[in-house]
C-alpha cells in the first residue's frame, strides 16, 4: 500500500500547479485589464517558485518591463515600520503602551501624543488620515520633511475618540517613525536598513526613493495615471516621500516583498520571535465596509475560502501593488503594478484560490490523471464565444474561464474518457453541460486541431484561432471563423 501523501506535499504541488498557469491567466488580464505592467512573484517555503514580469515599464518608451524592475510599494511600508517597532519593544527598548510624547517630545502637549503606540500600530488612536492639506499625494508640492509632519500631527489630528472605531492613518504610522529614529538615535531609513533589510538579504528594497538620483529612478517602473479619465494614461515623476516614508515610501520588487513577508512565517525567527509575530498578527479591529476585513498590528487580514491571510496593500501616485501571505502554510504572494488603479488585489486572491482549487482537487478521492496524460487535454482554445483554459491543478483537470476575475469560482471538473481524445463535464454548475464531453481531433502529429463539447460548440487552440479572427472584417452566417490548416 503506497504512503498517504502529506498536507505539506500537496501543497507543494498545487502551488506549482497555481504558479504555472498563473503565468498564462495574468498575461492575459495585464493586456485584458489594459494594465501597463504588472509583476508578480510567489514563495513556498524558501523558495521563490515564481517571477512573472507582463507588459511595459514605461508606455511612453514601450521598454519591457523586467522581474527587476522597483516599484513603489507605498503602504506596505507600514508592515516594515510596524516590525521595527515590534523589535524594539522584543528588545525592550519601548512598549507597546507607551505614549508618543513620552518618546517624541515635540508632540507633547498634543492630542496625538497621548495616543499609544499600539493604537497607532493598529489604527486605532482616532488620528487625522493624511493631515488637512495633503495635495502631495498628487505631486502638487513635495511630501513633509519632519518638521511639517509635527505640524500635521498637531493640527486638529485627534479626529476620533481614541479606540472608538479603525482609523486607517499615514500620519500615525509616519509619527512611528519618529518613534524609531527617538528609541534608536538613528536615521529611520538607516535603522531599516540594518535591522531588517540586510539580515534578509533583501537588495532590491529602500525606505524611500532619491527622486533626483537618475541611477535609482532609472531601475524604477514608471507610474501612470488611471484609465478612467479619456481612455489614455499619462506617465507621473517620481516624487521622494521626506518624513512620510514609514508609512509609504519603500521601494521593491515582488520577488523583494515575498521574501520579506516570508521573515514573518512562524519558525522563521531571523527579525522577528513567534511570540511577537503572533502579537504582530492578531486581529485588532473588524474594518467598516469591508467585507471579511480585519487590521492587526501592522498587517491587514482577509480570508480567501478557509485561509486567514496577513498582508497589505499600497497606493501611490502610479503605482498600486498588493501581497498576502499566510504564515502557517508559508506561502506568499505580491503583485506590483505600475497604475494608479491597478487590480493587484484580485490578481493576488486570485493566486491563492487557484491554490486552493489545485489543493481541493489533490485531496479527491478521485485517482489523478497522470501528468502525460493531462499534458494532451491542457491548453488554451478559442471560438467566437470567448477564451477557455483546460487546466491540470492537483492531478486533475479543470475547465476554466481565463477572462474573469476569478476563474475558480465556477470551475468545471473533466474527467478523462479516452486517453487521446475524450474528456467528461463532471463536477460543474447546472448551465454548464455536466454530462456531456469534450471530444478533440488531432493532427497526424498529435498536436490539437480542433475540441468539440461544451454544449457542442467547436473550440480551436488560441492563437490560430486569434490569427484567422485577424483575417476576416465581420463573422458571417455559413463562413464561421476557423483556423486555415496548414
Amino acid at each position: 500500500m503506497s504512503e498517504p501523501i502529506s498536507h505539506d506535499d500537496r501543497t507543494r504541488t498545487a502551488v506549482s500547479d497555481a504558479a504555472r498557469y498563473v503565468e498564462q491567466w495574468l498575461a492575459l488580464h495585464q493586456r485584458l485589464d489594459r494594465v501597463p505592467g504588472v509583476q508578480l512573484a510567489i514563495l513556498h517555503g524558501d523558495d521563490v517558485v515564481a517571477s512573472y514580469a507582463f507588459g511595459a515599464a514605461d508606455l511612453t518608451s514601450g521598454e519591457p518591463l523586467t522581474t527587476d524592475d522597483r516599484f513603489r510599494i507605498a503602504s506596505h511600508s507600514k508592515t516594515f515600520t510596524a516590525t521595527a517597532i515590534h523589535a524594539l519593544a522584543e528588545r525592550g527598548e519601548l512598549r507597546l503602551d507607551d505614549r508618543v510624547a513620552s518618546l517624541v517630545s515635540d508632540l507633547d502637549g498634543t492630542p496625538i501624543g497621548e495616543v499609544t503606540l499600539r493604537e497607532l500600530l493598529g489604527h486605532g488612536g482616532g488620528v487625522v488620515r493624511d493631515g488637512w492639506r495633503a495635495d502631495h499625494w498628487q505631486l502638487s508640492y513635495a511630501f513633509p520633511d519632519t518638521a511639517r509632519l509635527v505640524e500635521l500631527a498637531s493640527d486638529r489630528a485627534d479626529v476620533l475618540a481614541r479606540n472608538d472605531r479603525f482609523k486607517y492613518s499615514n500620519v500615525g504610522y509616519s509619527v512611528l517613525g519618529l518613534v524609531v529614529e527617538a528609541v534608536t538615535g538613528e536615521a529611520y531609513a538607516a535603522h531599516v536598513q540594518r535591522q531588517l533589510l540586510d539580515p534578509l538579504g533583501l537588495s532590491a528594497t529602500t525606505a524611500d526613493l532619491d527622486a533626483q538620483d537618475s541611477s535609482a529612478t532609472a531601475a524604477m517602473a514608471t507610474g501612470h495615471s488611471a484609465i478612467a479619465f479619456d481612455g489614455e494614461r499619462i506617465p507621473i515623476d517620481h516624487i521622494a516621500t521626506g518624513a512620510m516614508a514609514p508609512a509609504t515610501g519603500f521601494v521593491s520588487t515582488a520577488s523583494d516583498v515575498v521574501r520579506w513577508v516570508a521573515a514573518h512565517f512562524f519558525g522563521d525567527e531571523r527579525i522577528l520571535s513567534d511570540d511577537s509575530k503572533r502579537v504582530m498578527q492578531r486581529t485588532e479591529w473588524q474594518v467598516a465596509g469591508s467585507a471579511g476585513s480585519e487590521y492587526a498590528l501592522g498587517f491587514g487580514v482577509t480570508k480567501i475560502n478557509d485561509r486567514r491571510l496577513l498582508g497589505h496593500g499600497g497606493g501611490f501616485p502610479g503605482h498600486i501593488t498588493h501581497t498576502l501571505f499566510d504564515p502557517h502554510d508559508r506561502i506568499a504572494t505580491s503583485v506590483l503594478t505600475n497604475a494608479i488603479d491597478g487590480p493587484a488585489q484580485m490578481y493576488v486572491a486570485t493566486v491563492f484560490r487557484l491554490i486552493d482549487l489545485a489543493l481541493g482537487a489533490a485531496a479527491s478521492e478521485t485517482p489523478a490523471v497522470a501528468p502525460d496524460v493531462a499534458s494532451r487535454f491542457t491548453g488554451r482554445f478559442a471560438n467566437l464565444w470567448g477564451v477557455s483554459d483546460v487546466v491540470d491543478l492537483g492531478g486533475r483537470l479543470h475547465l476554466l474561464d481565463p477572462t474573469v476575475g476569478d476563474p475558480t469560482a465556477d470551475p468545471i471538473r473533466l474527467d478523462v474518457a479516452d486517453e487521446l481524445t475524450t474528456l467528461r463535464i463532471t463536477d460543474s454548475p447546472g448551465y454548464a453541460a455536466p454530462g456531456e464531453e469534450l471530444v478533440y481531433t488531432r493532427d497526424d502529429d498529435g498536436a490539437v486541431r480542433e475540441v468539440r463539447g461544451a454544449g457542442g460548440v467547436t473550440m480551436y487552440p488560441h492563437d490560430p484561432f486569434v490569427a484567422a479572427l485577424a483575417r476576416t472584417d465581420r463573422a458571417r452566417v455559413g463562413d464561421p471563423v476557423v483556423p486555415a490548416e496548414d
